[in-house]
């Protein structure tokens, strides 16, 4: 938390959190564009944000983009903000709600998420495919061997989702795991209650498809979700870029209390 509030206390970098809350997955060039600073400067300073977690990168071929991350905000929050004045606290809360209210995406319409996780890659590479540990923090049971190829079934609230176009993509464990979004059925719609003309909505827009990054980072592991192949206006990105939060946070509790967090 001290990097958190030594990245946030300085308004040169506060200012490039507000150029990315404004458009996410700038590179460092646009980043430096209209500012009155070195590049060197710029530089040094999202180097301070991105040890602070506030800010994440990946690469796009030779550039590299930078992500808002709100996690590491999220938990100062949550520790902090109930112990002040709120007054006091205004200014670091008003952040709090952009950030969050900011979708992490690209100009490919992506949704990007990380997350630290005090656990070993392997149990967590055991969490993301194994339906006794999906059921818990996420409610659906994915069935697969998880080899390239091979497809994925999914059950939920009753439903099962199984379509020849949900399929691996990407298998070496523990580090990377991809695969297809699953279809929209009448059965999903009606597990989720659905209205036809939503639904029908969601059916038309073609299969997405979700990237788990794992790194070891310490005693911590880095987790990476980027969910990509949507297009624009796509209402399903818009669900999940709300439940992979949650979705997200109830496994790092799984993995690190034992327990996930409690459903509503």
């Amino acid at each position: 938390m001290d990097a958190v509030f030594k990245a946030l206390a300085d308004p040169t970098r506060r200012a490039l959190l507000d150029r990315l809350g404004e458009r996410n997955g700038q590179t460092l060039a646009e980043l430096c564009d209209g500012v009155e600073m070195a590049r060197q400067s710029v530089s040094k300073h999202l180097a301070v944000l991105e040890d602070a977690g506030v800010v994440t990168t990946r690469w796009r071929g030779r550039e590299k983009l930078h992500y808002l991350d709100a996690a590491p905000i999220n938990a100062v929050a949550d520790r902090w903000l109930s112990r002040f004045d709120r007054r006091r606290a205004q200014a670091l809360a008003d952040l709090t709600t952009a950030l969050e209210a900011t979708p992490v995406n690209d100009t490919a319409n992506d949704f990007v998420y990380t997350t630290y996780i005090r656990t070993t890659p392997e149990a967590l590479w055991r969490a993301l495919t194994e339906p006794a540990f999906t059921s818990r923090y996420w409610g659906v049971e994915l069935t697969s061997d998880w080899q390239v190829g091979s497809t994925v079934t999914w059950a939920f609230a009753g439903a099962t989702m199984a379509d020849p176009a949900q399929r691996v993509l990407v298998a070496d464990p523990p580090y990377r795991l991809s695969f297809t979004w699953h279809a929209i059925t009448e059965e999903f719609g009606r597990a989720i209650d659905a209205d036809p003309e939503v639904l029908a909505a969601f059916a038309a827009e073609p299969l997405s498809h979700v990237l788990f990054e794992i790194e070891q980072a310490g005693e911590q592991v880095k987790l990476t979700v980027t969910h990509s192949g949507f297009e624009d206006g796509s209402q399903i990105r818009e669900g999940v870029s709300g439940g992979w939060p949650q979705i997200l946070a109830s496994l790092k509790t799984l993995l690190e209390t034992g327990e996930p967090l409690p459903t509503a």
